[in-house]
């Protein structure tokens, strides 16, 4: 297993409580006689993401101290050292069923089919405080964000959350991208495989622009030019997203295609550092997701994409300006533009994944290619909304090549005209 950086909370490896395949048919008949507690599509993912271990340390949903320890002091604590956590993780309940349920009681997680998919060993059921959890998540008493909806709207009818330690079912492979979802022991094995010494990480919940594409391959020169033997990961997030966001099926082939046609980082990439060494940019790329949902929590959410990360066994992760951001829904930002790569500078407790921090980037007609924009004060870069760019898309029109590739266009244009 590759030790390039250890798991988070001090484990010597990824958390697993996934059932042995010899064991699944016995688990099943066991929980089938267990009172049911369903898990939305969401949730689902939170189940599955403990089991495999991309949320160590947790074991299962957190109590209500570990909870609201999280929420106070963005932290959990693991024998007795502290480590940086900062979206607190327990299973939401409707207060009828909260009613039904007791510390000590074990229960069966079902999924929205209503099928079985694993097995909770109840440790607390305490209420839902949904205006403390808003403010200490996303840092303002306004509810009109995406953050809010996913707790006043979706889970509008929870009143109760569940904590304790659960066991779950092998996840079934996703038909269209199951591939590319690995867990944090196969990451692990990748990583050391591959050799490198270090391996930065690109989140991401949208199709790449050039401008986007760019803050990974400016991140993995970063490593290269600190002499690492460096790999990059574009990991986007496969889980559950807004309803306006391009779905996770259309986005992989986007990144599929771009690696394939290897034209991640063409025409941007630095040549004087690359033709040395007799390669480009994709030979050092691989495309894995993460079947995680979206919290559209900023600088908060920007932690927890780097502890999954860690996990994963990567050294580094990309923090662009805006991570993980969604406005208030009259357009105005709830955070400042690099706040979430300022919250790495005062984390409380442990993390040993350090982040690589992108400004913003864009087209310049005098280079000819993708730069920061901190680099050209003085130069009006090529711009185009996202509104124009949603558009020239809906229309069945390419976007402007400077700002998107061509293959990831065609494939928009085609998924949106359906």
């Amino acid at each position: 297993m590759s030790d390039l950086i250890p798991v988070h909370g001090g484990l010597s490896e990824p958390v697993c409580r996934t059932v042995p395949a010899a064991d699944v048919e016995s688990f099943k008949s066991e929980a089938a006689s267990l009172t049911k507690v369903p898990m939305t599509a969401a949730d689902l993912s939170s189940v599955y993401r403990i089991a495999d271990g991309t949320l160590s340390p947790l074991e299962g949903p957190m109590d209500s101290a570990t909870y609201n320890r999280v929420l106070d002091e963005s932290v959990i604590e693991n024998d007795g050292k502290k480590y940086a956590w900062t979206i607190p993780i327990s299973f939401p309940v409707t207060s009828e069923l909260a009613g039904k349920l007791s510390s000590g009681q074990k229960v069966a997680l079902t999924c929205p089919e209503g099928n079985i998919v694993g097995t909770l060993d109840i440790s607390d059921v305490f209420e839902w405080d949904k205006p403390r959890y808003l403010k200490s998540v996303y840092g303002t008493d306004r509810t009109d964000h995406p953050g809010a909806d996913m707790v006043l709207v979706n889970d509008a009818d929870k009143t109760h959350l569940l904590g304790g330690t659960l066991m779950a079912l092998p996840q079934p492979k996703n038909s269209s991208f199951g591939q590319y979802v690995l867990s944090p022991r196969e990451t692990r094995k990748l990583v050391a495989d591959k050799g490198w010494d270090a391996v930065v990480a690109f989140q991401t919940r949208n199709p790449l622009h050039r401008a986007h594409e760019y803050a990974l391959v400016y991140a993995l020169e970063v490593l290269i030019r600190e002499g690492k033997n460096a790999g990059a990961i574009l990991n986007p997030l496969v889980g559950e997203t807004k309803g306006d966001d391009v779905s996770a099926e259309i986005r992989m082939e986007t990144y599929e295609k771009l690696i394939s046609d290897r034209a991640m980082g063409d025409g941007d990439s630095d040549p004087e550092l690359w033709g040395p060494r007799n390669e480009a940019v994709p030979d050092r790329v691989v495309l894995l997701g993460l079947d995680l949902k979206m919290f559209y929590g900023g600088p908060k959410e920007a932690v927890m994409h780097a502890i999954y990360r860690q996990n994963y066994g990567y050294t580094n992760i990309v923090i662009g300006r805006k991570h993980a951001d969604a406005p208030y829904k009259d357009g105005s930002a709830i955070w400042g533009d690099f706040d979430a790569q300022e919250i790495f500078n005062n984390l409380n407790g442990e993390l040993h994944i350090k982040p690589i921090n992108v400004g913003f980037a864009a087209y310049y007609e005098s280079l000819g290619r993708v730069d920061l924009m901190e680099n050209h004060k003085d130069e009006k870069p090529v711009f185009i909304s996202g509104k124009d760019v949603r558009a020239t898309l809906q229309k069945g029109e390419l976007v402007d090549p400077r700002i998107m590739r061509e293959s990831t266009s065609q494939i928009l244009a085609a998924a949106m005209k359906q």
